[in-house]
C-alpha cells in the first residue's frame, strides 16, 4: 500500500461531497461552518471546499460526474494534503465511471470518511492507497458544542502522530441520544453513558495478524461485482472490519451478507474480523447471534478471531481504522494494535 504524508498544522485540506449533498443545503450549512471553524482553530488546518461540495443535495444527486471531478481535482492539486468526505449517503457508487485510479496512485494523500464513503475507500484500495475509515465533516467535525474527545484524539494520534505501533483502545463512554440538525440545537450537548461492554471476543483465541479491509456492511452489496470489490486473493490473510449504518439493518441482513462473504470464499481466507458497535446499540445481542450463526454454526470457523463493539463508523464516538495496515487482534487480552504507521 502507498502511504500518504501525515498531517501537519498549516496543511490545506479539501472537503468533497461524494454522496449526499446536504452540506450545502440551507437548513444544514451551519454544520459546515462549525466543522470548518473546528478544523481551522482546533487542528490548525486550512480548509477549502471543492467547487461542487456546497452545491446542495439536489445538484449533487444529479451530478455524479462533477462529484468525481471534485475528488480527482483535489488529488491533483499539490497544495492539498488531505481530502475529507462531507458525509455518507447512498449513491457514491455512481461516481465509479468517472474516477481515474492513476490520479489517486500518482498523488497520494490522506482520504477520510465512512458509511457510504466505503465505496470511495474501495476506490482508494484499488489504486493502492492507504485511506482512513473515520470521521466525516458534517457528523464528527460538525458536532454541536464540542467534538467527542475520543474522536479528536484519534485524529491527532493517527493523522498527525508519529509512531511505530498504536493500540486502538475502546471508548469508555458512548451515547445514543439523538440531536436533530437544526441551528437552534447548536448549544445542545450529548448525554454520555459509561460503556459497560468494552471489546468483546465472540470467537477465537490467541493472536491474529492481517491487513485491514472492510467498511459499512450495508454498502457491501452495492460494491460486490464491481471493479473495486477486492478479489479473493486481496482478502487472503486480511482482517475484515465491518459496521452497521443508522438504518440499523436487521440481524437477518447481517446473516445474508455474511453468507455472501462466505460464498465468495472470503470468510475462509481472512485472519480475523472486527465488528463495530451497533448504532445506538440496536440489535446488540442479536447481531452477535447472527455473526456466530454464520461463522460457527454454518462455516465451522472455530478459530477465526472476532472482536466486537469497536468504536468505528456510526457509533458515537468513533475512532479511525486505516485501510491496508498490518493489525493484530489479541483475543486473550481483548486488544487491537496497529503494527505499522499508516502515514510517512
Amino acid at each position: 500500500m502507498i502511504k500518504p504524508r501525515k498531517l501537519n498544522k498549516g496543511d490545506r485540506i479539501a472537503i468533497v461531497s461524494l454522496s449526499w449533498g446536504g452540506l450545502g443545503d440551507p437548513a444544514t450549512i451551519h454544520k459546515y461552518r462549525i466543522a470548518k471553524g473546528r478544523l481551522e482553530h482546533d487542528f490548525g488546518l486550512e480548509v477549502t471546499c471543492m467547487p461542487h461540495a456546497l452545491s446542495g443535495s439536489e445538484f449533487v444527486a444529479e451530478n455524479p460526474r462533477l462529484r468525481a471531478q471534485d475528488l480527482m481535482d483535489a488529488f491533483r492539486d499539490p497544495s492539498i494534503s488531505a481530502v475529507f468526505s462531507a458525509i455518507g449517503g447512498d449513491d457514491s457508487i455512481r461516481i465509479l465511471p468517472y474516477v481515474d485510479l492513476d490520479v489517486i496512485r500518482d498523488n497520494p494523500k490522506i482520504f477520510m470518511g465512512y458509511s457510504d464513503t466505503t465505496i470511495s475507500h474501495l476506490i482508494m484500495h484499488k489504486a493502492g492507497l492507504c485511506s482512513f475509515y473515520g470521521p466525516s465533516v458534517m457528523c464528527e467535525f460538525g458536532e454541536y458544542v464540542k467534538m467527542f474527545d475520543y474522536t479528536r484524539r484519534a485524529v491527532e494520534d493517527i493523522l498527525f502522530g508519529t509512531w511505530e505501533e498504536y493500540e486502538l483502545l475502546p471508548s469508555p463512554e458512548w451515547t445514543d441520544d439523538y440531536i436533530t440538525w437544526q441551528e437552534s440545537n447548536i448549544h445542545v450537548s450529548h448525554k454520555m453513558k459509561k460503556d459497560t461492554h468494552g471489546y468483546e471476543v465472540l470467537n477465537g483465541s490467541g493472536t491474529a495478524r492481517g491487513r485491514l479491509l472492510g467498511g459499512c456492511i450495508d454498502v457491501f452489496m452495492m460494491a460486490v461485482g464491481t471493479s473495486v470489490w477486492p478479489a479473493l486473493d486481496e482478502w487472503k490473510d486480511a482482517i475484515l472490519f465491518f459496521e452497521t449504518s443508522e438504518e440499523k439493518p436487521s440481524p437477518e441482513y447481517i446473516v445474508y451478507m455474511l453468507r455472501n462473504l462466505a460464498a465468495q470464499g472470503i470468510l475462509n481466507v481472512i485472519n480475523g474480523i472486527i465488528v463495530g458497535k451497533p448504532k445506538d446499540e440496536a440489535y446488540y445481542e442479536e447481531y452477535k447471534e447472527a455473526i456466530l450463526r454464520v461463522v460457527l454454526l454454518e462455516e465451522h470457523l472455530d478459530g477465526l478471531p472476532v472482536i466486537y463493539n469497536v468504536n468505528i463508523g456510526h457509533a458515537k464516538p468513533i475512532g479511525i481504522l486505516p485501510y491496508g495496515i498490518e493489525t493484530e487482534l489479541d483475543c486473550d487480552n481483548k486488544r487491537i494494535r496497529f503494527l505499522e504507521s499508516p502515514t510517512v
